[in-house]
């Protein structure tokens, strides 16, 4: 008589086996007696019986198991009961006899592979933690052939199952295999390997992954990989903006020392540092530095320049030159008497401003209209600049301005620009316009329109019909032009023959020998070409001019103030 394994059901030849097995199944689909496991080889649930169900392995009279290490099965019932089936020599062979109905590894005496005997540790089924012979089973979907083969077969599967991703795969696979009970619909989760009962225990589970709260539930599986995904996601976002916030300070600190506005002091601090390197380096003696230090702490307390940077007669010594020289300018325009200021070791890097406006005034103080009004004929010191420009934030002008510097000039290296020369004007009671060039207008990145409208301003002086001289002098102050990092005084124009444009500059750049080269016949047609500035000489991408034009009464002067809080510019184009 012989029993099959899986059922338990008796049959009497060894043909009529093989029928049962080829109809019962073979061609239906394979399924655990026990649970609901269904869709697995012949072997694969021999050894899930096996390992899902040890405590099936006897029954209480002792009862081998349903494969037993004899040989022999008993039969049991869907309600889970056993009952004894008498052993039959035969009952082994049958598994072994035919081919057709799954890989079995050889068996010796007992009928069971012997590296397939361990002992289980753990017999829960909904743990999903079970040994790793559900991973073993994948692996002895063996071809049915001589002994040889199989016992080969049987030594690479050892092999395999020892290794870490064995290990893991098991799991994984015993999860699937253990998890489902009678007739329950198979859901597993789409996030880790787990097998949920019904839809709403699936719920819950794919809840409890997007609980961040609870994102080491299922640890080492692939939702426990996306936590550690996001996880890496966060710490290299942290460190992203960290990197930045840093490079945002560092470049920030970058700017504030390039305008002067990171605390290293200002016109005295600088000057009083740069003599004591000159002692400390024997340039100097140290009598003299107190000297010097003694003149400068007296300039500044009276808050007039000390002249040392200024270069007097500049425009009259060019109106000399092109009264003989320069046959190759149609016509000439020149601004009123101005003196030239360079920088000093005490603003050296961030005064051009300051000294633009000093040239300013120069040639203000020149101009009968302007002369009567200034209430100081003195041409003040860079610090008193600073404390002028912050009395003008305090009348209300250019709140903006203000607020970017956060109301304070005096005692740093701040730079200044076209508002602030606005401002200054407008504080003295001097009419002022900004005219913005915010893009070139000329092949090559030129200016053209720039040329023309400097040539506008200085052609208004001129207003008879008739074709002026080829040399004017003018009563209208010097422009100041600012552009991205430095500025400069336009105190001329030129009209040459071809029709080409060029301006006069005085630069506060250039240093006191040089301009004073100017004032010699001998060097002066050497040191004119440093004063001409030509289109293809101006590529800056934008520029402001601010000229001067008049004198404000009361009234414009308030509604210049309240207008400055929202400061314009007429842009050209």
């Amino acid at each position: 008589m012989l029993t099959c394994d899986i059922c338990g059901e008796e049959v009497l030849l060894e043909e009529d086996m093989k029928t049962h097995l080829l109809l019962s199944h073979l061609e239906n689909e394979l399924h655990c007696p026990l649970c609901s496991l269904s869709g697995v080889s012949y072997d694969e649930l021999c050894f899930h019986i096996s390992n899902a169900h040890p405590e099936r392995q006897h029954t209480a009279q002792g009862a081998p198991h349903l494969i037993s290490p004899s040989g022999s099965s008993s039969a049991t019932n869907t309600g889970g009961t056993e009952r004894e089936k008498p052993q039959t020599s035969q009952s082994c062979s049958a598994r072994d006899s035919w081919d057709g109905v799954g890989d079995v590894s050889p068996t010796g005496a007992t009928g069971v592979p012997t590296d397939l005997r361990q002992p289980k540790q753990n017999n829960t089924l909904e743990s999903g933690d079970s040994s790793s012979g559900e991973t073993a089973s994948t692996k002895l979907r063996l071809k049915t052939g001589s002994p040889e083969t199989k016992q080969a077969s049987v030594r690479h599967f050892n092999e395999d199952s020892n290794g870490p991703e064995s290990q893991q795969h098991n799991k994984a696979k015993q999860k699937r295999l253990s998890l489902t009970r009678g007739g329950e619909e198979r859901l597993e989760c789409p996030m880790c390997s787990v097998v949920c009962r019904d839809s709403v225990s699936l719920q819950e589970h794919v809840e409890l992954h997007l609980d961040h709260g609870a994102a080491g539930i299922c640890a080492g599986s692939p939702g426990s990989d996306l936590a550690l995904a996001r996880q890496l996601q966060q710490e290299e976002e942290v460190q992203r903006r960290r990197q930045e916030e840093a490079q945002e300070e560092k470049e920030f600190k970058k700017l504030q020392r390039q305008f002067g506005l990171d605390g290293r002091g200002g016109y005295r601090k600088q000057l009083e540092s740069t003599m004591e390197r000159a002692v400390a380096k024997g340039l100097m003696a140290p009598s003299e530095f107190h000297c010097k230090r003694a003149e400068m702490m007296e300039s500044l307390a009276s808050g007039v320049d000390d002249g040392r940077t200024r270069t007097q007669g500049v425009v009259s010594a060019l109106q000399e030159y092109y009264q003989t020289e320069g046959r190759d300018c149609v016509h000439v325009w020149l601004s009123a008497d101005t003196d030239h200021y360079c920088s000093s070791a005490g603003d050296k890097g961030w005064g051009c401003g300051y000294r633009n406006f000093q040239m300013l005034i120069s040639s203000l103080q020149c101009i009968d209209v302007y002369s009567s009004f200034l209430r100081d004929k003195d041409v003040p010191s860079i610090p008193r600049v600073q404390s002028m420009i912050e009395e003008a934030w305090k009348e209300g002008l250019d709140p903006q301005g203000a607020s970017h510097f956060n109301q304070r000039l005096q005692g740093t290296r701040a730079w200044i620009g076209a508002t602030e020369m606005y401002s200054l004007l407008t504080s003295l009671g001097i009419s002022a316009r900004i005219i913005d060039f915010h893009q070139p207008t000329g092949p090559g990145g030129t200016h053209p329109r720039l040329f023309e409208w400097v040539k506008q301003y200085y052609c208004q002086s001129s207003k008879s019909s008739r074709l002026p001289p080829r040399l004017i002098q003018t009563a209208l102050p010097p422009l100041y032009l600012q552009h991205q990092g430095h500025s400069h005084s336009i105190v001329g124009l030129e009209q040459r023959k071809n029709g080409s444009l060029c301006l006069l500059v005085l630069d506060p750049g250039s240093s006191v020998s040089d301009t004073r080269k100017l004032l010699s016949r001998d060097t002066i047609s050497s040191a004119v070409r440093n004063v001409r500035k030509f289109p293809g000489s101006l590529k800056h991408k934008q520029y402001q001019v601010v000229a001067a034009h008049g004198i404000l009464s009361a009234e414009e002067k308030q509604i210049s103030i309240l207008n400055s809080r929202t400061l314009c510019a007429e842009r050209i184009p």
